[in-house]
């Protein structure tokens, strides 16, 4: 009997192929979806705040290892198995909060339906699961991209047969994080931002930075490069686009948009109603650059499946080895020809004849042309998800610009189809309805690039250890149906108690707990402004020079073999994200940089290795991180509950308002205790 395999034959899996231990178990199955439910509602609320989330394999790997070491029996193929089902859960919620809050901001949904939510996270997720099986063949085996993400969960899952140590750092760094949230947010004992200006020659130059230990952790993470273009969006758009705005802008439409505000404030309506249209732009050059370089890769991993299918049909004695075995192609096909079915219903539910007064026949039409958009989309941009997080990893992975491009596209070709029975304006409800309908394919399309991105993650976790491929698709799927039950509920719990990108439930609440959505609202904003015909199409052609600009020094960078690179979706994040939330991560970046010199000059005194020595300190600090993150996080969700109930943010209050002055410098200085700490735990012999 011949063996097929595509492995090159230096490579070793953990757990040979002949030696296939238990990995679907029941207590795998139990662990795994309770993760995936806990981690979507944590990345939501993480992603609704900052506008970034955080891959959860790692995490889930530790806790999974701590948690399965309490039987008699388990082994290394379960733990994958574990952080693979939760990890699903958190990139689904990533899809989700990336586009569906910008309903609300349409103000076309007043909540979050349980139903609706519930079916687009489920079938996009699917959608994801489903087009990333043929390419795994060609982006892990044959392309053999570096899914740094990936690599460190399987070294932690290799890490866990000595008892998985690594839970004890998450847990005391989650604790005090929760506390210091708690303080911040609950009990008001601490501030949660500091922000200031400066106005020269009627020009206003704005900084801010949140006091977020999550977004320190989210910079530790992504490292100094990445960290460094975030910031340097920010800068872009703080320190260039808003001043140049206010010294050449018409001064009437510059008082317009400001209205009563000064200072700071009025920096951040700049940018809001403003300057972030060139993130805008940024985006989708981004994302059209992104497929243009994906185009070969695409090609040879499709070939590549069928020729894996008709080797293994052959009847000539082949089988595939254990550690190689998919699902099959055939299962594939159909199982996106049967969700087209369920997708073209949603379509129908959530956007009714009712909002969208046109003939019988141009209604089924645009539905069907909807539907067969998220199919087409969803392949070309989960294609795209998974070669971005071969590259940068899942959680640099840019599914908003994605999203963007995907939004837009949909939005043109709506508006084409619409306008001839349809006569759109500024606030119009056809208007609205129209934007809902391009949101919702959004959706679809978002969900399935992230769970893309974050599933070959996982396999390249699983091929390092020996998983076998097929086992691990079925648990993503799994995971995906835990994270969609759960996440319209932990969305709705949140709107209530926070409110979202503008839009408060109640009257009385704070705008400064709001969450502030920035995806969505730009989500919202693209998807309005294309049928209101008053999207800032001057600020979008910008963003889309410096993107250009931004690819040419990064193909310049890659001639002269830099290490130093510049993703032009990593600036476009930091373009539309507000200044205050890149400058943590850029802190973040920092101490992973700085930590990383130090370790490395002190094993070379002590005649160590380098390399290894760097390695240890990078996932002391990722552990660290991740209990930040996870702590701030899961605090966030718990704090809601109170904050529903009394209907105000000042529920756990203790201080009286006139305790804000020593607030903000209590804040910053735990914020400073925070980032001496992460530097220590780094460099820690």
């Amino acid at each position: 009997m011949n063996i097929v395999s595509n492995q090159s034959e230096d490579f070793v899996p953990y757990v040979r192929p002949e030696d296939d231990f238990p990995q679907i178990t029941t207590k795998a199955v139990v662990l795994g979806v309770l993760l995936s439910a806990i981690l979507a509602g944590a990345n939501a609320y993480l992603g609704l705040k900052v506008g970034m989330t955080v891959s959860a394999s790692i995490p889930a790997a530790v806790i999974s290892m701590a948690v399965l070491r309490l039987f008699r029996t388990s082994n290394i193929l379960e733990n994958n198995i574990v952080q693979t089902a939760a990890s699903a859960g958190e990139s689904l919620a990533a899809g989700v909060i990336f586009t569906l809050p910008a309903l609300i901001l349409l103000r076309y949904w007043s909540d979050f339906p349980f139903l609706d939510t519930m079916a687009i996270a489920m079938f996009g997720g699917v959608l994801g699961v489903l087009f990333t099986i043929p390419l795994r063949r060609a982006l892990i085996i044959e392309k053999k991209l570096k899914f740094p993400e990936g690599v460190a969960t399987g070294e932690v899952l290799k890490a866990g047969t000595e008892g998985g140590k690594g839970i004890a750092q998450i847990a005391w760094a989650g604790l005090v994080a929760a506390l210091y949230k708690l303080a911040q947010t609950g009990l008001k004992l601490f501030s949660g931002s500091a922000s200031g200006s400066v106005t020269v020659g009627g020009s206003i130059f704005g900084m801010g930075t949140e006091l977020s230990v999550a977004l320190l952790g989210v910079g530790y993470i992504v490292g100094l490069n990445i960290a460094v273009l975030v910031f340097a969006g920010g800068l872009i758009s703080w320190l260039f686009g808003i001043p140049l705005y206010m010294a050449f802008a018409d001064p009437a439409h510059v008082s317009e948009v400001i209205g009563n505000t000064t200072g700071y404030d009025a920096a951040l309506e700049i940018w809001s109603q403003k300057i972030r249209y060139m993130g805008v732009g940024a985006m989708v050059v981004g994302g059209i650059w992104a497929l243009i370089s994906l185009a070969k890769p695409l090609k040879n991993g499709i070939m590549s499946s069928w020729e894996a299918v008709k080797e293994a049909r052959s009847g000539d004695g082949y089988e595939i080895l254990r550690t190689e075995q998919d699902m099959p192609i055939n299962f594939v096909m159909w199982g996106v020809i049967g969700l087209a079915i369920p997708i073209f219903i949603v379509f129908t539910q959530v956007i009714d004849t009712t909002h969208l007064p046109v003939s019988s026949g141009l209604y089924w039409t645009t539905m069907a042309v909807g539907m067969l958009f998220s199919l087409v989309a969803g392949f070309l941009f989960s294609s795209v998800a998974g070669y971005m997080a071969g590259l940068v990893g899942s959680s640099n992975n840019p599914i908003s610009g994605v999203t963007i491009a995907t939004i837009l596209a949909t939005a043109l070709i709506l508006l084409f189809l619409l306008g001839t029975q349809l006569e759109f304006s500024v606030d119009s409800e056809q208007a609205k309805a129209a934007a809902a309908a391009a949101i919702v394919v959004g959706s679809m399309v978002a969900c399935a690039a992230a769970i893309a991105g974050d599933n070959m993650q996982d396999l390249k976790a699983g091929q390092l250890v020996g998983a076998t491929p097929y086992k691990q698709q079925i648990m993503q799927i799994v995971g995906v149906v835990a994270a969609s039950l759960v996440i319209a509920p932990i969305l709705s719990l949140l709107f209530n108690a926070y409110g979202m990108g503008g839009v408060l439930p109640r009257p009385g609440m704070s705008p400064d707990e709001m969450l502030s959505a920035p995806q969505a609202t730009l989500m919202q904003s693209v998807a309005e402004g294309v049928f209101a015909r008053n999207l800032e199409w001057n600020m979008i052609w910008i963003g889309a020079i410096i993107a250009v600009a931004i690819i040419i020094l990064d193909k310049i960078l890659e001639a002269k073999g830099s290490d130093f690179r510049t993703p032009v979706l990593a600036v476009a994040v930091g373009i539309y994200l507000p200044l205050e939330l890149t400058v943590p991560i850029f802190i973040g970046g920092m101490i992973a940089w700085g930590a990383g010199r130090v370790v490395a000059r002190r094993a070379r005194q002590q005649g160590e290795d380098v390399e290894e020595a760097k390695t240890m300190a990078e996932q002391r600090g990722l552990l660290f991180s991740s209990g930040l993150i996870t702590g701030e996080a899961l605090i966030g969700i718990v704090l809601a509950i109170p904050f529903a109930i009394q209907e105000s943010t000042d529920a756990l209050r203790i201080v009286p308002a006139s305790f804000e002055p020593y607030a903000n410098w209590l804040g910053a200085a735990a914020a400073v205790c925070f980032c001496i700490w992460l530097y220590k735990v780094a460099i820690r012999k």
